[in-house]
């Protein structure tokens, strides 16, 4: 599978060659609504166009069921430009997206308890 070092905009030495507002068009808002839990998968339809690299990449990521958040992390682009990104394939069918399923509440309070008392122990 290709990662983001593969492709030509980034420099080992320059870092990103293309500005993240580039890679999204300009676009700042997904028609698709996502969030960094929610998980996509790749349908097996093939975009009707084709799509830039990014897209590609972002595709090639979503082989099981993976968070925006991951997805983000992989292509080292902001959560914002990569949910444009998967907007544009939720949009052709070749991504399904769905927010994530707790068993429990997504926020237990012993849990908040205990990382705010290791917090405040460091400071």
């Amino acid at each position: 599978m290709p990662t983001p070092q593969d492709g030509p905009w980034l420099d080992d030495a320059a870092g990103r060659l293309i500005r993240p507002y580039t890679v999204s068009g300009g676009r700042t808002r997904p028609t698709a609504a996502l969030d960094l839990l929610s998980l996509v998968m790749a349908t097996g339809t093939a975009p009707p166009t084709p799509l830039g690299p990014e897209h590609t990449l972002a595709l090639g990521l979503c082989d099981g069921p993976t968070s925006v958040a991951e997805i983000a992390a992989h292509l080292r682009l902001p959560a914002v430009v990569t949910k444009v990104l998967l907007s544009d394939l939720v949009d052709c069918g070749a991504v399904t997206a769905r927010a994530p399923r707790f068993q429990e509440p997504p926020t237990d309070r012993s849990l908040l308890e205990a990382v705010l008392d290791g917090l405040r122990r460091r400071l």
